[in-house]
Protein backbone atom coordinates (compact mmCIF):
# COMPACT_ATOMS: atom_id res chain seq x y z
CA UNK A 1 0.00 0.00 0.00
CA UNK A 2 1.19 3.52 -0.66
CA UNK A 3 1.35 6.35 1.81
CA UNK A 4 -1.02 9.23 1.38
CA UNK A 5 0.30 12.79 1.41
CA UNK A 6 -1.43 13.21 4.75
CA UNK A 7 0.40 10.21 6.20
CA UNK A 8 3.69 11.42 4.77
CA UNK A 9 3.31 14.86 6.35
CA UNK A 10 2.35 13.30 9.65
CA UNK A 11 5.39 11.05 9.51
CA UNK A 12 7.65 13.99 8.81
CA UNK A 13 6.29 15.86 11.79
CA UNK A 14 6.72 12.79 13.97
CA UNK A 15 10.36 12.35 13.03
CA UNK A 16 11.08 15.99 13.78
CA UNK A 17 9.36 15.69 17.14
CA UNK A 18 11.45 12.67 18.06
CA UNK A 19 14.57 14.63 17.23
CA UNK A 20 16.46 11.82 15.55
CA UNK A 21 16.81 10.39 12.06
CA UNK A 22 14.15 7.94 10.99
CA UNK A 23 12.59 6.46 7.86
CA UNK A 24 9.41 7.89 6.42
CA UNK A 25 8.01 7.30 2.91
CA UNK A 26 9.74 5.86 -0.11
CA UNK A 27 9.57 4.72 -3.70
CA UNK A 28 9.02 1.53 -5.57
CA UNK A 29 11.57 -1.24 -5.55
CA UNK A 30 10.41 -2.98 -8.71
CA UNK A 31 8.01 -5.68 -9.85
CA UNK A 32 6.15 -7.86 -7.39
CA UNK A 33 5.93 -10.74 -9.88
CA UNK A 34 6.82 -14.16 -8.58
CA UNK A 35 10.40 -14.73 -9.73
CA UNK A 36 11.02 -17.90 -7.75
CA UNK A 37 11.24 -20.12 -10.82
CA UNK A 38 13.76 -17.74 -12.38
CA UNK A 39 16.27 -18.48 -9.60
CA UNK A 40 15.92 -22.23 -10.05
CA UNK A 41 13.48 -22.93 -7.24
CA UNK A 42 10.38 -25.08 -7.44
CA UNK A 43 8.24 -24.34 -4.41
CA UNK A 44 4.52 -25.17 -4.31
CA UNK A 45 2.04 -22.46 -3.44
CA UNK A 46 1.20 -22.35 0.26
CA UNK A 47 -1.54 -20.63 2.22
CA UNK A 48 -0.89 -17.12 3.45
CA UNK A 49 -0.25 -16.66 7.16
CA UNK A 50 -2.17 -14.10 9.19
CA UNK A 51 -0.95 -14.88 12.70
CA UNK A 52 2.35 -15.69 14.40
CA UNK A 53 3.67 -14.93 17.88
CA UNK A 54 5.67 -11.72 18.24
CA UNK A 55 9.37 -12.53 17.66
CA UNK A 56 11.07 -12.24 21.04
CA UNK A 57 14.40 -13.01 22.67
CA UNK A 58 15.40 -12.68 26.29
CA UNK A 59 14.25 -14.04 29.60
CA UNK A 60 10.57 -14.01 30.50
CA UNK A 61 11.75 -12.76 33.89
CA UNK A 62 13.64 -9.78 32.44
CA UNK A 63 12.99 -6.54 34.29
CA UNK A 64 12.94 -4.39 31.13
CA UNK A 65 11.00 -4.88 27.88
CA UNK A 66 12.24 -3.31 24.65
CA UNK A 67 9.88 -3.17 21.66
CA UNK A 68 11.16 -2.16 18.22
CA UNK A 69 9.11 -1.41 15.08
CA UNK A 70 11.13 -1.70 11.88
CA UNK A 71 10.95 -1.60 8.08
CA UNK A 72 13.43 -3.91 6.34
CA UNK A 73 14.05 -1.31 3.62
CA UNK A 74 14.70 1.55 6.06
CA UNK A 75 18.39 2.54 6.19
CA UNK A 76 17.98 3.93 9.71
CA UNK A 77 16.58 0.56 10.77
CA UNK A 78 19.65 -1.07 9.24
CA UNK A 79 21.90 1.23 11.27
CA UNK A 80 19.96 0.36 14.41
CA UNK A 81 19.97 -3.37 13.67
CA UNK A 82 23.66 -3.56 12.81
CA UNK A 83 25.17 -1.03 15.22
CA UNK A 84 22.80 -0.70 18.19
CA UNK A 85 20.78 -3.90 18.62
CA UNK A 86 23.86 -6.14 18.96
CA UNK A 87 25.06 -4.05 21.91
CA UNK A 88 21.64 -4.30 23.49
CA UNK A 89 21.65 -8.07 23.01
CA UNK A 90 25.16 -8.62 24.33
CA UNK A 91 24.96 -6.31 27.34
CA UNK A 92 21.36 -6.73 28.43
CA UNK A 93 19.46 -9.50 26.63
CA UNK A 94 22.11 -12.16 27.21
CA UNK A 95 22.35 -11.10 30.86
CA UNK A 96 18.63 -11.60 31.43
CA UNK A 97 17.93 -7.91 31.96
CA UNK A 98 16.06 -7.12 28.72
CA UNK A 99 13.35 -8.94 26.82
CA UNK A 100 13.50 -7.76 23.19
CA UNK A 101 10.48 -7.86 20.86
CA UNK A 102 10.31 -7.18 17.11
CA UNK A 103 7.32 -5.69 15.29
CA UNK A 104 6.97 -5.22 11.53
CA UNK A 105 6.19 -1.69 10.36
CA UNK A 106 6.63 -1.39 6.57
CA UNK A 107 6.21 2.34 5.99
CA UNK A 108 6.87 1.27 3.18
CA UNK A 109 10.25 2.81 2.43
CA UNK A 110 10.48 0.54 -0.61
CA UNK A 111 7.24 -0.84 -2.07
CA UNK A 112 8.95 -4.12 -2.97
CA UNK A 113 11.48 -4.97 -0.26
CA UNK A 114 9.63 -3.47 2.72
CA UNK A 115 6.97 -6.16 2.31
CA UNK A 116 9.04 -9.00 0.91
CA UNK A 117 11.84 -8.59 3.44
CA UNK A 118 9.31 -8.82 6.27
CA UNK A 119 7.79 -11.97 4.75
CA UNK A 120 11.25 -13.52 4.39
CA UNK A 121 12.12 -12.89 8.02
CA UNK A 122 8.77 -14.13 9.32
CA UNK A 123 9.17 -17.28 7.21
CA UNK A 124 12.41 -17.93 9.05
CA UNK A 125 10.65 -17.44 12.38
CA UNK A 126 7.86 -19.78 11.29
CA UNK A 127 10.15 -22.49 9.97
CA UNK A 128 12.90 -22.21 12.61
CA UNK A 129 12.58 -20.17 15.83
CA UNK A 130 12.77 -16.66 17.25
CA UNK A 131 16.53 -16.74 17.85
CA UNK A 132 17.10 -17.66 14.21
CA UNK A 133 14.66 -14.94 13.15
CA UNK A 134 16.69 -12.24 14.90
CA UNK A 135 19.97 -13.55 13.53
CA UNK A 136 18.60 -13.68 9.99
CA UNK A 137 16.99 -10.25 10.29
CA UNK A 138 20.44 -8.93 11.23
CA UNK A 139 21.83 -10.56 8.09
CA UNK A 140 19.15 -8.94 5.94
CA UNK A 141 19.98 -5.52 7.35
CA UNK A 142 23.70 -6.09 6.82
CA UNK A 143 22.95 -6.77 3.16
CA UNK A 144 20.15 -4.23 2.73
CA UNK A 145 21.75 -2.61 -0.33
CA UNK A 146 21.44 -5.92 -2.21
CA UNK A 147 17.64 -5.85 -2.19
CA UNK A 148 15.05 -3.93 -4.18
CA UNK A 149 16.13 -1.42 -6.78
CA UNK A 150 13.98 -3.02 -9.47
CA UNK A 151 16.00 -6.27 -9.60
CA UNK A 152 13.55 -8.88 -8.34
CA UNK A 153 15.50 -11.87 -9.63
CA UNK A 154 18.82 -10.62 -8.25
CA UNK A 155 17.26 -9.78 -4.90
CA UNK A 156 15.63 -13.19 -4.56
CA UNK A 157 18.83 -14.95 -5.61
CA UNK A 158 20.74 -13.08 -2.91
CA UNK A 159 18.03 -13.90 -0.38
CA UNK A 160 18.15 -17.58 -1.31
CA UNK A 161 21.94 -17.64 -0.88
CA UNK A 162 21.86 -15.86 2.48
CA UNK A 163 19.21 -18.24 3.78
CA UNK A 164 21.15 -21.27 2.58
CA UNK A 165 24.30 -19.91 4.24
CA UNK A 166 22.32 -19.81 7.49
CA UNK A 167 21.37 -23.49 7.07
CA UNK A 168 17.81 -22.57 6.10
CA UNK A 169 15.76 -23.65 3.09
CA UNK A 170 16.77 -20.89 0.70
CA UNK A 171 14.08 -21.63 -1.86
CA UNK A 172 11.35 -21.70 0.77
CA UNK A 173 12.45 -18.36 2.20
CA UNK A 174 12.73 -16.80 -1.27
CA UNK A 175 9.28 -18.08 -2.19
CA UNK A 176 7.75 -16.71 1.01
CA UNK A 177 9.27 -13.33 0.19
CA UNK A 178 8.34 -13.27 -3.49
CA UNK A 179 4.76 -14.37 -2.85
CA UNK A 180 4.46 -12.25 0.31
CA UNK A 181 3.12 -15.24 2.18
CA UNK A 182 3.11 -13.37 5.50
CA UNK A 183 1.66 -10.12 4.17
CA UNK A 184 -1.66 -10.42 6.09
CA UNK A 185 0.31 -10.68 9.33
CA UNK A 186 2.64 -7.83 8.39
CA UNK A 187 -0.25 -5.60 7.27
CA UNK A 188 -2.00 -6.20 10.59
CA UNK A 189 1.11 -5.14 12.51
CA UNK A 190 1.46 -2.05 10.35
CA UNK A 191 -2.19 -1.13 10.94
CA UNK A 192 -1.72 -1.48 14.68
CA UNK A 193 1.41 0.68 14.59
CA UNK A 194 -0.29 3.48 12.65
CA UNK A 195 -3.92 3.40 13.72
CA UNK A 196 -3.69 2.22 17.32
CA UNK A 197 -0.31 3.52 18.41
CA UNK A 198 0.07 6.53 16.14
CA UNK A 199 3.63 5.68 15.10
CA UNK A 200 4.95 7.59 12.12
CA UNK A 201 8.47 6.45 11.30
CA UNK A 202 11.02 3.70 11.78
CA UNK A 203 12.76 2.55 13.80
CA UNK A 204 10.40 3.24 16.67
CA UNK A 205 11.73 2.02 20.02
CA UNK A 206 9.84 1.69 23.29
CA UNK A 207 11.40 0.81 26.62
CA UNK A 208 8.74 -0.34 29.07
CA UNK A 209 6.21 1.47 26.92
CA UNK A 210 8.07 4.79 26.71
CA UNK A 211 9.46 5.95 23.36
CA UNK A 212 13.22 6.41 23.22
CA UNK A 213 15.45 7.70 20.42
CA UNK A 214 17.08 4.73 18.62
CA UNK A 215 20.62 5.66 19.65
CA UNK A 216 22.76 3.47 21.87
CA UNK A 217 23.43 6.20 24.43
CA UNK A 218 19.71 6.89 24.82
CA UNK A 219 18.79 3.22 25.01
CA UNK A 220 21.51 2.42 27.50
CA UNK A 221 20.44 5.28 29.74
CA UNK A 222 16.78 4.28 29.54
CA UNK A 223 17.49 0.63 30.29
CA UNK A 224 19.68 1.52 33.26
CA UNK A 225 16.95 3.79 34.63
CA UNK A 226 14.28 1.13 34.15
CA UNK A 227 16.08 -1.96 35.46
Amino acid sequence: MRNTRRAYLAATAGALTLGTAGCLGGGSGGSGNDAVAAIGCEVPERDTVSSLPTPVIGSEDASVVVDVWEDFACPHCATFAVDVAPQLRSEYVSEGIVRYRHHDFPIPVDEWWSWKGASAARAVQDEADDETFFDFAHTLYENQSEFGGGDAEGSLSTLQSLAADADLDGCSVAAAASRERYRPLVEAERTEAVDERGFQGTPTVLIDGEQVAPRWSDLQRAVENAR
